[in-house]
């Protein structure tokens, strides 16, 4: 019976040749199309990055190795999951306004000495 790590390195395995069997296929699309599925490259990209070291338990593990594409099913539930995405770059976008008129004031008030 194989070990907890030997199952997530054949399951990491798997979503990597799943990834790269995407890839190949996004990249002899159009570049209309391409862009069209930039977003889900990106997110399935992360999902094998984020296998690398996720701890899984066996019977997470031997779940997700049951289906022919594992990574796929992970991005459709992500899919349809309630993400604050939009919420954290309005917030930046925000911080990065307030730090630039702080620095701006800052600026102005040391040469106003």
């Amino acid at each position: 019976m194989a070990n907890t790590e030997e199952l997530l390195n054949k399951l990491y395995q798997r979503m990597s040749a799943e990834q790269e069997q995407y890839r190949d296929w996004l990249l002899g699309q159009p570049p209309d199309e391409i862009l069209n599925h930039a977003a889900e490259y990106t997110v399935r990209e992360d999902i094998v990055y984020l296998m690398e070291d996720l701890e899984l338990t066996n019977a997470q593990t031997k779940a997700l190795l049951k289906s022919k594409t594992p990574l796929a099913d992970v991005y459709k539930a992500w899919e349809k999951t309630e993400t604050h995405y939009m919420e954290d770059v309005q917030a930046v976008i925000e911080t990065r306004a307030a730090a630039v008129i702080q620095a701006e004031k800052e600026k102005a008030r040391q040469e106003g000495r």
